[in-house]
């Protein structure tokens, strides 16, 4: 079930585990117990926030004098379910945003130059997916070419080796060198971008050394780059989890450097995504570069001289957003492939490749070293090039890199680099006739060069660049070679990533929640504040490095596994009490499913108020058909209030008015079993008939054969949609290159998924939730509809236990047919941030319609949206007319000469968690940008961020329980989001400040669906919020902005009583809690 799978825990006396590394362990194995402590730490964190938040008790109820008044939403009086009357107030003001939105100008929309492409890759010479580059030798007459060589070291945290590993044989000693061979020059130059290797390092040198850092960053000579913890993906992240690694980052290097950076570099990840630009604009930068891209844009905007654009979102109604973003133009970040058109030529001026090193060229022409005889012609020889590549642009400013992966490791590497390039530089810089002028430069010299040269002033976005919008996905290298396989590879982990965050936002929330009142409260001053600060610090890391282009890309060598699953069972001894406490962790009062196991069928549920609780019992099953009697699962309908807590009682009795679940199980052939003590299961033959379910808000009709869903019925209206659900498999191409992590290349369409066998099919129904649960070979596959008014019942839960372990070379598809009429039209999420419209297109291959999707995908014609909302991100398509599929999972058997040396093959049993939302939608639109429903957020918010469950006895010796918490005053408005609730570090050491950073989201909302009462608990506010109107056990002393990740305050920073946002934006406040 559900419930289990997501990893609920019992955070009672909750035991940690500690992995001791033996020895070399493959790669990930580090990653992994870095996940599994993290995962131990966050429970210990709840677990620990949770015996805080009840020792509260006693401090709040002393000015409380009528502990049964509770009422925690000024809206809705009622226990279980608010009255049909409370409709959500949106007002129509906020509407507009949506209807507004995506007219403004970009001079280039990245759908638009999919359209007119043709895709072709024909032979452009030396720079083969390019062409010839001509000039005219006197074009630097009047003014002469800068040319700014920037050496760089390209450090995955973890990829064919450990983290730990790389840091003990390459990474330490490169930074080592960097102190050293820096100082032998004041022209030479050298950045760096990961943080969480600088960290590493920089615990582990001497003050002496650091001080040479500080004094080379001063100076100029070594600058850090984006500065977050890692170098992120951009497609399978989520822009909580990319705000936190880029917060870890900017906190770490003001507390121990003072540096703030102001470019971005991400030379690496695999397709770019405009999130990450809106992220860098939002913390404070001028300046990013990009260089994964596909060869065809790369090649359209070198002959437009597009490769320097400002970067503006898809729905920025101004240029507010607007961030200079320079594209490398050809195939690799090395250093054949950035000094200019020919590889055979840059690959001459590497000179860690100069004869008798470990690497060569693979042109077969080494590098010479300089000297006196040969400077003039290898000088020209490499002038050319600089002049080539220059001519891709429109300045007569050039960038260089000059760098590789875990470059600069030996002290000769420096030596070789950087002599040979300053007699060079000194060369051409003595030949006025060549108007050139080269030297060393970090990537900010690059960028304040080119501003200068374009006179592009932070405050106009001059018209010299063009303005683009859209997204660089899904990126080509070569050939038909799409990397889409990666959006999925490895999908256990983009599931469990996604657990993790929920849980780390949580025990933020509650820990700053926790530490205020332990400094208010005699009975709190036991907190164990630092203890608890350090190992939320040590989850933010880890959640951080898992955000490498490698790891939750799942593109790393195999990781040795842990099995996450932990089983969330309540024992209750007759007539205990037991307190099952429920954490709310959305900003929105909530009415939510909650099921949970126990060891008796017998049971009384009481709510926070100690009235009795609706409970529907649910057998527990071994396999298909056999009943457990060891537990039982009992689910009930929790009212919790925003990012509060809820205490319900769990009481053993001797007669329960709790309603069992009946069971209808389809088999080829029906065995007339005895029947069961406890359950009303009937057998049946699988038949033609339909198996049907519904609730208030729609009917399901499932086929009696398959068990797989044919057709919905959407009440408010009496309309049918054809709904068809199949799995398909896809297989790898018969050529030398197949799919394995990275790439899919598949053997054509997908094959139906065939059973021979008509599968096992299981339905339940129940007063809280009916489900149709159907058991094939490769998937168990359910579909619950639950039973309750609001939310829960509007969409359709559907979850996937996938198990590929033995098959070879073959990918699993779930593919939804509807008749929708949706014209290859769909949309696919950024980041769980923004909406992308997609085009499939017929003249590129399947692999390259295939788009990622974080949090929700959605096809829609004139009147009916249907959204796909996932709990993991996963590869996506919509192949035909009214279609949507997904990848679910891929089993691949050799490596696809991406450098990982191995396919992949380590799969898990893996649970995929869906929702499918069907709204009725009026209007139409092919603008560049689109938006979610309220409904649409709310869903995928239920799905992200589910009630987290923990269970403590009455005699444990805590103190009398409150019945509730409810930190804010009300519910958030619908549109706002508290992204996070961080307690700030101290200046010293790894311990918490007063202070904390709220971040707050308003999201993007399309109001042109139907306008029943969808049940929602929140209104809109037109994006403000008064300050001393959010939280109810807190007075806020002060409220500042700052730029995203903290590091710059408004030059006017005042404290603030009113926050006011605009639809879209992510804004960070520094707030004091009282």
């Amino acid at each position: 079930m559900l419930a289990q799978f997501l990893i609920s825990l019992s955070l009672h006396k909750m035991e940690l585990h500690s992995f001791s590394l033996q020895g070399q362990l493959s790669i990930l194995q580090e990653k992994i117990d870095h996940l599994e402590r993290l995962l131990a730490e966050n429970n210990e964190i709840i677990s620990n926030i949770r015996d805080s938040v009840i020792n509260l008790s006693e401090s709040v109820k002393d000015g409380q004098k009528n502990p049964e008044a509770i009422n925690f939403s000024q809206g809705s009086v009622s226990e279980l379910f608010p009255s049909a009357s409370v409709l959500p107030a949106v007002d129509s003001e906020d509407c507009l945003f949506a209807s507004k939105s995506g007219s403004h100008g970009s001079d280039v929309q990245m759908l638009d130059v999919y359209d007119i492409l043709p895709f072709d890759n024909p032979d452009g010479g030396v720079w083969k997916q390019g062409f010839d580059i001509t000039y005219n030798e006197n074009e630097w007459n009047s003014e002469p070419l800068q040319v700014f060589v920037v050496p760089h070291s390209h450090n995955d945290p973890g990829w064919l080796k450990t983290f730990d590993d790389y840091f003990r044989d390459q990474t330490q000693h490169i930074l080592n060198n960097m102190v050293i061979k820096l100082q032998e020059d004041n022209r030479r130059k050298f950045m760096w971008s990961e943080i969480s290797y600088f960290s590493k390092w920089w615990d582990g040198i001497d003050s002496q050394k650091k001080d040479a850092v500080k004094r080379l960053i001063k100076d100029g000579q070594f600058e850090i780059v984006t500065g977050g913890w890692v170098m992120p993906d951009e497609a399978s992240s989520h822009y909580f989890a990319l705000i936190d690694q880029l917060i870890e980052g900017h906190q770490w290097l003001e507390k121990n450097l003072g540096v703030k950076p102001k470019s971005g570099w991400a030379i690496d990840p695999f397709g770019h995504s405009p999130t990450m630009a809106y992220l860098l604009k939002r913390a404070g930068f001028s300046n990013m570069l990009i260089q994964r891209v596909h060869y065809s844009i790369k090649k359209h905007f070198a002959t437009q001289k597009t490769l320097e654009f400002f970067w503006r979102q898809n729905w920025d109604l101004g240029s507010s957003t607007d961030i200079l973003c320079h594209m490398m133009p050809f195939y690799s970040y090395d250093v054949p492939h950035t000094c200019g058109p020919d590889p055979k030529i840059c690959c001459q001026f590497d000179f860690k490749r100069l004869p008798g090193g470990r690497v060569s060229c693979p042109w077969r022409v080494p590098p010479e070293a300089i000297h006196a005889g040969n400077v003039q012609h290898r000088a020209w020889m490499i002038l050319d090039q600089y002049r080539k590549k220059s001519k891709l642009f429109r300045t007569k400013v050039l960038l260089a890199p000059l760098g590789d992966d875990f470059r600069y490791a030996e002290s000769s590497e420096w030596d070789q680099q950087y002599q040979n390039y300053q007699k060079l530089f000194d060369y051409m810089n003595s030949r006025p006739e060549w108007h050139v002028k080269a030297q060393f430069g970090t990537l900010s010299d690059y960028f304040e060069a080119l501003r200068k040269e374009s006179n592009v002033n932070e405050k106009s976005s001059n018209s010299f660049f063009p303005v683009l919008s859209g997204d660089f996905f899904t990126y080509a290298d070569r050939d038909h070679h799409y990397w889409s396989g990666y959006f999925t590879s490895r999908p256990f982990y983009k599931r469990l990533d996604r657990v993790l965050e929920s849980y780390l936002r949580a025990a933020e929330i509650l820990y700053s929640m926790a530490l205020v009142q332990s400094s208010k409260s005699e009975k709190m001053s036991v907190f164990p504040s630092v203890d608890n600060y350090k190992l939320l610090t040590e989850a933010r890391r880890n959640l951080g490095l898992f955000q490498h282009h490698d790891a939750i890309t799942g593109t790393s060598k195999d990781w040795v596994v842990v099995d996450y699953e932990k089983v969330f069972q309540i024992h209750i001894c007759s007539s205990v009490l037991l307190y099952l406490l429920l954490y709310n962790p959305m900003d929105q009062e909530r009415l939510s499913v909650v099921s949970v196991n126990v060891n008796s069928p017998r049971v009384k549920l009481l709510s926070p108020l100690g009235k009795p609780v609706a409970v529907q019992i649910s057998a527990v099953w071994d396999g298909a058909t056999t009943v457990s009697h060891e537990a039982y699962q009992i689910s009930f309908v929790a009212h919790l209030p925003p990012l509060g807590l809820g205490v319900y009682q769990l009481l053993e009795v001797q007669s329960s008015e709790a309603v069992l679940a009946d069971y209808n199980i389809y088999l080829r052939n029906s065995r007339q079993e005895k029947p069961d003590r406890l359950f009303k299961i009937k057998e049946m033959q699988n038949s033609v008939d339909n198996i049907i379910l519904e609730n208030s808000y729609m009917k399901l009709w499932f086929s009696g054969m398959s068990g797989l869903l044919e057709k919905i019925n959407t009440k408010e209206d009496g309309k049918n949609h054809q709904m068809k659900v199949e799995f398909a498999w896809y297989g790898t191409t018969s050529n030398r290159d197949k799919s394995g992590a990275y790439l899919f290349l598949p053997d054509g369409d997908a094959k139906p998924y065939i059973f021979t066998d008509p599968p096992t099919i299981r339905v339940a129904h129940g007063r809280i939730f009916s489900e149709v649960v159907c058991f094939f070979h490769h998937v168990t596959h359910t579909m619950r509809l639950y039973k309750v008014q609001g939310l829960e019942g509007q969409s359709l839960e559907v979850s996937n236990i996938v198990d590929i372990r033995g098959e070879y070379n073959r990918e699993l598809a779930m593919r939804i047919s509807s008749d929708i009429n949706s014209q290859n039209r769909f949309y696919t999420d950024l980041n769980g941030y923004q909406i992308q419209p997609r085009l499939t297109m017929s003249k590129l291959p399947l692999q390259a319609n295939i788009y990622p999707m974080t949090t929700m995908a959605y096809i829609q014609d004139v009147g009916v949206r249907l959204t796909l909302h996932s709990a993991q991100s996963l590869g996506v398509a919509s192949l035909k007319n009214g279609q949507l599929e997904v990848i679910l999972d891929r089993r691949l058997m050799q490596d696809d000469n991406r450098g990982l040396g191995q396919g992949v093959q380590d799969n898990k049993i893996t649970a995929n968690i869906f929702r499918f939302l069907l709204e009725r939608r009026h209007g139409t639109e092919k603008a560049p940008v689109s938006f979610p429903s309220l409904l649409s957020h709310m869903t995928s918010s239920f799905l992200n961020h589910p009630v987290i469950p923990m269970s403590t006895y009455a005699d444990s010796g805590v103190p009398e329980m409150l019945n509730t918490f409810s930190p804010l005053v009300s519910s958030m408005p619908c549109d706002m989001h508290i992204v996070n609730l961080r307690t700030i570090q101290s200046k010293v050491n790894i311990e918490p400040s007063d202070e904390a950073t709220l971040i707050l989201h308003r999201k993007g909302f399309d109001c042109r669906f139907s306008n029943r009462d969808i049940g929602l608990l929140c209104s809109s506010t037109q994006g403000k919020i008064k300050v001393h109107k959010l939280f109810n056990k807190f007075r806020v002393e002060s409220l500042t902005p700052a730029s995203l990740s903290l590091m710059h305050s408004p030059p006017d920073t005042r404290n603030i009583s009113e926050i006011n946002m605009s639809s879209m934006e992510i804004n960070t406040f520094r707030i004091r809690l009282r």
